[in-house]
């Protein structure tokens, strides 16, 4: 009798041990005190062999929803966690953090206590697997600066486009190869199987930026620096890589306000498709459209835009039309086939549809090609519109479109300038301005075109005009190719890329040359005769420890310039501080260095590079103007494009909001909004979607859908 009774409870234990192993669910109420939770919630603790695991990530994710949709936390110093407000639904929740492999899925549902056990990763090779794409990155050799100038092959190997390393990093960087997608993820670090029969890995490379549909563009931006030199190195990193060579630096797991972070994951679009950014609201009053739909903007990759509906977890596409059947499309554009997908042609637009920006009656603009290149006569020589006669145009790239959500109807507006990137005015007549255009900044007087719907009365245009002369006014310029003349003005030709509105009115943009500048335009009465520049150059030095490489920016309430350098910077310019603003040396930018102040992104700088910085190669700059994320007004963002998140300059220092799942975040761009202002943390967010041109190069590879990603911020690791 005992005997049996001793097997029996034995077999009980037994069965609640392996209970316990696949389904680690504690209910007991000492842990319900520990981690309290709402229905809608999933909380619980995590641990490993070590103990308690802080600083590391939770993840859920469902395909329940009418959409993929994931929600990831970071648990507290003691290895809490709570996964707030889930949408009812099972998930998949397991653990992922630095110095671990991911845990076993488990399933579970809102309303749970989900007690989980992290796994350590049994060597470094296991746990560099999961560190983001720039310590990865950072192992890639650059060429020693003793080898530049280049002087070719009879002098010292080097080609003779190779400047200056500072030169060679913004090509291999922002300005180049991390230009479209991250560098360093797996997809990069290794090579494709597809290419395992090419004789070497040199020739694996030389294939591998032959394939798909940017092709042209791949070639064109690694002959900019020695293309032959340059693909040498990434296969001599790879192969080193496939050796077994680790990263040199280990990531450090969230701390402080890190761990507060709450990302909500979308999956919209196609695999095939990439996006260039998304829109949430108004940026200039962030509560607009609140709780309403996220457009993106595809760019070169299809004309349906992708549209998710937030409170439905559902998404939706719509057709950007075009006005001239004729526009081309970038279906035709020479191509080889890809290790994805093969001799498949995936792009396919005419629209070439690139950023988005809503205005205050929540519509959402984008600039987007409506016809082929060559200008209507309104625009060109011999017209009557006020900017056609002081600065005629003959071609523009792109245009803009808008989109009603209250119609559900596009209106189509023909510009005589390029477009690429937009924002509004703080003004009456609500001015869209538009960077894109080489030689003049245009805008649309948005409350004209409503009211009259005239597209050409409605937009206008300016050259840039510095004051050289130092009177206060625009007169009489030379242009650039003309020797300066102390008795006239100055007219510049630039390309504008980033654009943003100061305050008091002033239009600022960012100019991609190398080492780059940026442009402050102040319109006056009458824009195209009395709009007057002033440039401010980067503060570059070749032989000193100096920023260079600018790309989009933004601007804050006080009028300060935010902008990402290629040499791993994030660069603020407080026009406030110059001593000289116009005159004989300003045409050259170079008059004003005490405006620039350079933060060094986080992580690690490229091995064998002694200066400042790091690897980071950030592409876009947005400024929190209205506390919309919840870490304060004014706080300046840039895109971590190779430490896989949002890099947010708080109070001097780096916060990283770091996106572990899937791996491969990379983003163009971003938006706050204010969905209720009295609901605390839960009623502010700053949106984005991964950008990559491959979303194929992302954790789950081909198949891979674009993201909606959305960040909050609550008070602790928590908060529900």
């Amino acid at each position: 009798m005992r005997t049996s009774k001793l097997f029996y409870l034995g077999t009980i234990a037994v069965g609640i041990a392996a209970f316990l192993t696949f389904y680690p669910l504690e209910l007991g109420s000492q842990q319900k005190a520990a981690v309290p939770i709402d229905k809608d919630d999933i909380g619980g603790v995590v641990t490993s062999a070590t103990g308690p695991e802080a600083g590391v990530w939770v993840i859920a994710e469902t395909t329940d929803l009418p959409t993929k949709y994931a929600k990831v936390v970071v648990t507290d110093d003691q290895g809490r966690y709570v996964i707030p407000d889930l949408p009812k639904a099972n998930y998949n929740i397991w653990v992922r953090g630095y110095g671990l492999v991911d845990s076993p899925k488990v399933k579970a549902a809102p309303g749970r206590i989900l007690n989980l056990k992290a796994v350590v990763a049994p060597n470094d090779a296991a746990a560099a697997q999961f560190y983001p794409a720039i310590y990865w990155y950072s192992m890639l050799k650059i060429p020693d600066k003793s080898l530049f100038p280049g002087t070719g092959e009879k002098g010292n190997g080097m080609g003779v486009a190779a400047k200056s390393q500072h030169q060679w990093l913004d090509s291999v960087k922002t300005n180049g190869c991390v230009g479209c997608h991250q560098m360093g993820n797996q997809a990069t670090r290794t090579i494709p199987k597809e290419f395992a029969d090419l004789k070497s890995s040199l020739g694996a490379w030389q294939r591998r930026i032959l394939s798909g549909q940017a092709m042209t563009s791949m070639t064109t931006q690694i002959a900019r620096f020695d293309g032959g030199r340059a693909l040498q190195l990434y296969a001599e990193w790879t192969d080193r890589i496939a050796a077994g060579e680790l990263p040199f630096a280990k990531p450090e797991r969230p701390k402080g306000v890190e761990r507060n972070i709450v990302i909500t994951m979308w999956d919209w679009s196609r695999p095939t498709v990439y996006l260039h950014d998304e829109i949430a609201t108004d940026r200039r009053n962030p509560t607009i459209n609140a709780n309403g739909k996220i457009f993106g903007a595809p760019e070169y990759s299809t004309d349906y835009l992708p549209v998710l509906d937030p409170l439905k977890n559902q998404v939706s596409e719509i057709k950007v039309p075009v006005r001239d059947p004729k526009t081309g499309s970038s279906k035709t554009d020479a191509m080889s086939p890809s290790p994805y997908w093969g001799a498949e042609t995936i792009w396919d637009s005419q629209t070439n549809t690139h950023n988005p920006m809503m205005d205050q009656k929540g519509r959402a603009w984008f600039t987007s090609r409506i016809r082929p290149d060559e200008n209507p006569a309104f625009c060109q020589q011999g017209s009557d519109h006020p900017s056609a006669k002081l600065f005629p145009t003959k071609t523009s790239g792109r245009q803009v479109s808008m989109f009603d959500p209250k119609t559900n109807k596009f209106t189509l507006i023909d510009t005589c300038f390029g477009t690429h990137h937009l924002t509004f005015a703080e003004d009456e007549n609500h001015t869209l301005w538009l960077s894109g255009s080489r030689d003049v900044l245009g805008w649309i007087n948005t409350k004209m075109f409503d009211a009259t719907g005239d597209e050409q009365k409605s937009q206008g245009w300016t050259a840039f005009v510095v004051d050289t002369n130092g009177n206060g006014k625009r007169d009489e310029y030379t242009e650039p190719n003309q020797p300066l003349d102390p008795t006239k003005d100055r007219r510049l030709n630039v390309s504008t890329y980033g654009i943003g509105v100061a305050p008091d009115g002033s239009v600022w943009t960012s100019i991609r040359v190398f080492p780059g500048f940026i442009v402050r335009t102040v319109p006056g009465a009458s824009p195209p005769a009395t709009a007057l520049s002033e440039i401010y150059e980067v503060p570059w030095d070749d032989a000193k420890d100096t920023g260079y490489g600018p790309r989009g920016m933004d601007v804050d309430r006080s009028g300060v310039v935010w902008v990402p350098l290629s040499s791993g910077h994030l660069a603020s310019f407080d026009r406030r501080k110059c001593k000289v603003l116009n005159g004989p040396t300003a045409a050259t930018g170079r008059h004003c260095p005490e405006g620039w102040t350079l933060y060094p992104f986080p992580g690690p700088q490229f091995a064998n590079v002694t200066e400042s910085g790091s690897a980071e190669s950030s592409y876009y700059t947005w400024v929190d103007q209205f506390d919309t994320l919840g870490l304060g007004k004014d706080v300046p963002m840039a895109t971590g494009n190779l430490n896989e998140g949002v890099l947010a300059l708080l109070d001097g220092k780096f916060v990283t909001l770091r996106v572990p799942y899937p791996m491969g975040y990379y983003i163009k761009g971003m938006d706050g909004r204010i969905d209720d202002p009295k609901a605390g943390w839960k009623g502010r967010g700053l949106w984005s979607t991964t950008s990559t041109r491959a979303p194929f190069h992302m954790e789950g590879g081909k198949g891979t859908k674009p993201k909606v990603v959305k960040f909050q911020v609550r008070p602790n690791p928590l908060a529900k």
